[in-house]
């Protein structure tokens, strides 16, 4: 039997199977953070081509918390009323409807990257970007503005809300992203948190927003739906956060009520010396799980069956999170059951097909 297509329990919610869809960002609704026509369409696929949890893109909790213009939003109810379609179609799939909250922190303000990509200004439709300290990211983007800490206190009531509005568009399960650079992300880490107050300074301080995040979203969500936080358990660079604070954070996590870590890595530094290789992030994934004792998600150039079943019954990961394969194919479930030769129901209008 494969392992790969047996249900996953986390506290009320169980998947079908262990392939969930990775948040793939979009960047297609209409400047208002409600999604389109586009996202039922390319989430409602997955949940038919038998992924057994499709999640949502990075779904900002404040309108400069987004990428890019083009970003979903969930900050106010016309949001949540535009997703509820969408959630229900993937729940009438056999999937579970999962939503990742977010804000791009001093990554913000940027444009669509089929239009470049590069940094807008506000005469531009952008904004100035904020984050944890007064540090650009890279060459060519601006300085954002720091935070104050009655600010940072503004932000975990941000995500909180916006989790209690996310179940009222009708998901059920709950990912907080803290990765790729992103505003937990740059809190995270030495090099782009040289704040002095409670957010800042020791590894502690450094978490504080984390784990004060994960707290609040915990508190305004039903107590059997699952929750979820995305790290980069890695920066690849020299004095950077690394799979040791990890461990520690996830730790943490656990003891707020957080069920799984989503293990990816990188994206916080331009200096990051990453080799990418299938699986290269699945040690972290397996490192986590065994040295904090909670489940994990391993993501990452995942792209063969064989190799995520391995993934999943040698006790790396519990589940396997796929985007761009999934973005190149999104009957891969069914693909992988039938090279797996696991037991895996098409839905009816596809039978002729089998």
């Amino acid at each position: 039997m494969s392992v790969l297509f047996t249900p996953l329990r986390l506290r009320g919610v169980e998947t079908r199977n262990r392939i969930w869809l990775a948040p793939m960002c979009q960047y297609s609704t209409e400047g208002d953070g409600r999604p389109t026509d586009w996202h039922l369409v390319h989430l409602g696929s997955r949940a038919v081509g038998g992924a057994g949890l499709v999640m949502a893109e990075a779904t900002a909790v404040t309108p400069e918390g987004r990428i890019t213009p083009g970003d979903l939003g969930i900050w106010n109810d016309e949001q949540v009323e535009a997703f509820q379609r969408i959630t229900a179609f993937i729940e009438s799939q056999g999937a579970v409807p999962a939503i990742q909250l977010a804000h791009a922190g001093r990554k913000a303000s940027t444009n669509r990257p089929w239009l470049g990509g590069k940094p807008l200004t506000p005469a531009e439709g952008g904004w100035i970007p904020e984050g944890p300290s007064a540090i650009a990211y890279t060459e060519g983007y601006p300085e954002p503005r720091a935070y104050t800490t009655r600010e940072v206190h503004g932000i975990i009531v941000a995500f909180a809300r916006s989790a209690a509005r996310a179940v009222r568009a009708g998901f059920r399960v709950i990912e907080v992203h803290a990765a790729h650079g992103y505003l937990l992300h740059q809190f995270l880490s030495p090099h782009t948190n040289l704040r002095d107050d409670e957010f800042g300074g020791s590894f502690a301080g450094r978490t504080r927003l984390a784990v004060e995040v994960a707290k609040a979203v915990r508190a305004s969500i039903p107590e059997q739906m699952p929750l979820i936080v995305r790290i980069s358990t890695s920066e690849y660079v020299e004095d950077g956060w690394d799979v040791e604070h990890s461990v520690a954070l996830a730790t943490l996590l656990k003891d707020v009520g957080v069920d799984l870590i989503d293990c990816s890595s990188g994206g916080n530094l331009p200096h990051q010396q990453l080799n990418a290789y299938p699986g290269y992030q699945v040690p972290f994934a397996r490192a986590i799980r065994e040295r904090a004792g909670i489940p994990t998600g391993a993501v990452g150039l995942i792209v063969e069956p064989n190799h995520a079943e391995a993934v999943v019954a040698g006790g790396d990961a519990d589940v396997v999170l796929l985007g761009r394969e999934e973005l190149r194919d999104p009957y891969w479930p069914m693909h992988a059951a039938k090279a797996l030769g696991a037991d895996h129901e098409w839905p009816v209008q596809y039978h002729r097909a089998r």
